[in-house]
């Protein structure tokens, strides 16, 4: 037990009290130096080369998260994450003790002068980083995993391009064409239920690259009406290289899109609200069907190409 240590009460802020527990500060540099292999000290920064070591030191034990200054210690020096202080009401979740005010500024140090891989090194990223400037570099390094573009439900599958096409097609049974040029006829026997529904995902290989061809019915304020739209399987630089055209029609009446498709970066609810695409309101989608209007048939014809 720490000298005046109590469990679940109060303990003032105090200078003095985080010199008094030098304890974490020598763990901390000890279990760095026996922990990990010898580092490579590039401009005064720590380069670890192997970091699993330096991973548990700075692991928060509640979220498993990386800690970020403010990191917080108990008096006995058990530390963790500002998020989860609170949420641990103030309560040290390795020995119970009242966590206080105190922080750990020895390992914030230790921090400061490392620097390391980033975490998608696997995918391709070979930069070093700081160890503060890395989780910056990850939430929009360009090897990150892509999520799931299926609209259909929450999919929370996440992976490179071809790890995901081959789950659109043996999960969620995506159909996939060659070329670049497509027709497809939507039918719906019964165009008076919208209901927020996504109708059709369609996969295209086109110039060696993969795009999401998606026609859904949803409700844009009080009006119901159907979307068709371009995705990119690929980061938002190289989407902006294509470009492509929707057109749909009947009656000899014709709505046409020109536009650029959107990586998979932006989520399909994100696309879609931006109502970036071709946006055909029920009315019009059902004069264009013919007959009677009580059976929505549509052909959306469309073409892909590519940019000089």
């Amino acid at each position: 037990m720490a000298p005046g240590g109590r469990i679940c009460k109060e303990v003032p802020e105090s200078h003095s009290m985080f010199s008094d527990y030098s304890i974490p500060t020598s763990n901390a540099e000890n279990k760095i130096s026996s922990s990990t292999k010898t580092p490579i000290i590039s401009g005064g920064k720590y380069v670890i080369s192997s970091s699993t070591g330096v991973h548990d030191l700075l692991e928060c034990p509640v979220c498993m998260s990386s800690m970020y200054p403010p990191i917080h210690q108990c008096p006995n020096g058990h530390t963790l994450c500002s998020d989860c202080k609170a949420r641990v009401h103030n309560c040290c979740p390795t020995c119970r003790y009242e966590l206080g005010n105190i922080r750990c500024l020895a390992l914030e140090k230790v921090a400061e002068s490392l620097e390391l891989p980033c975490r998608h090194q696997a995918l391709g990223c070979h930069d070093i980083f700081p160890y503060y400037s890395k989780l910056k570099h990850e939430q929009h390094c360009r090897y990150r995993p892509y999520n799931c573009p299926y609209a259909g439900s929450e999919c929370s599958v996440t992976g490179d391009i071809p790890i995901l096409v081959g789950h659109l097609k043996d999960d969620h049974k995506v159909d996939t064409h060659d070329g670049c040029t497509f027709n497809h006829r939507y039918v719906k026997s019964n165009p008076q239920e919208v209901e927020n529904a996504t109708w059709m995902l369609t996969v295209f290989n086109c110039f060696g690259r993969q795009f999401c061809l998606h026609f859904e019915a949803f409700q844009m304020g009080m009006a119901p009406v159907y979307m068709a739209f371009l995705r990119f399987m690929g980061d938002e630089d190289d989407a902006k290289k294509f470009s492509y055209s929707l057109e749909v029609g009947g009656n000899g009446r014709k709505l046409m899109w020109q536009g650029v498709p959107r990586s998979i970066r932006d989520s399909h609810r994100k696309v879609r609200d931006s109502q970036d695409g071709l946006i055909i309101q029920r009315n019009l989608a059902l004069f264009f069907s013919g007959g009677d209007r009580q059976e929505l048939k549509l052909r959306v014809t469309g073409r892909i190409w590519k940019e000089q």
